[in-house]
């Protein structure tokens, strides 16, 4: 039920909006397992999209988007959140699905939080992955495209893009 790694070499915009209704699968260091339902994602794509990360290019932090789909991309805001995205496509097209939701838990922030993320995260392999993966969830399922959440320095162009899914109740 793992989603594979094929799965994950498929364009942002297609991963994005399909993760919505899957399993988050997290076990953590004591043992348990916890399964969340991913209720809201967002879509970055790409050297060009203004609001990725890797619109200022190749860098340290950056070189996981560069990676083939299926591996985690994570880093920290404000010096106390641990942001979760998934690397889509192929290798050396960066992208990435941020996990904004889950149920009952909103804001990626909180998400990180819940999910007990680190540094340890960046770079590892979510279908091979011991501690964290995604499964196939409820289908089919209805959402909401919206712009995107805390753009607001990447342009009208970049903020305008309907990239950001929703879960409808």
């Amino acid at each position: 039920m793992r989603l594979p790694k094929t799965y994950f070499t498929n364009d942002v915009l297609e991963i994005a909006p399909d993760l919505l209704g899957k399993r988050l699968v997290r076990v953590f260091e004591d043992g348990c397992r916890k399964e969340y339902v991913i209720t809201e994602t967002e879509a970055y794509r790409g050297e060009e999209d203004s609001a990725c990360h890797a619109s200022k290019g190749r860098t340290a932090r950056t070189e996981m988007m560069y990676q083939e789909g299926g591996v985690v991309y994570v880093y920290l805001i404000y010096g106390m959140y641990w942001l979760l995205n998934i690397v889509t496509g192929a290798n050396e097209h960066p992208q990435a699905v941020l996990i904004r939701g889950l149920q009952e838990i909103n804001g990626p922030g909180r998400v990180g939080r819940q999910l007990q993320l680190d540094k340890s995260f960046y770079g590892e392999d979510i279908t091979q992955s011991s501690r964290i993966w995604i499964e196939n969830g409820v289908e089919p399922v209805s959402y909401t495209a919206a712009e995107r959440v805390g753009i607001d320095y990447a342009g009208e162009v970049w903020i305008n893009k309907l990239w950001r899914f929703v879960l409808d109740d």
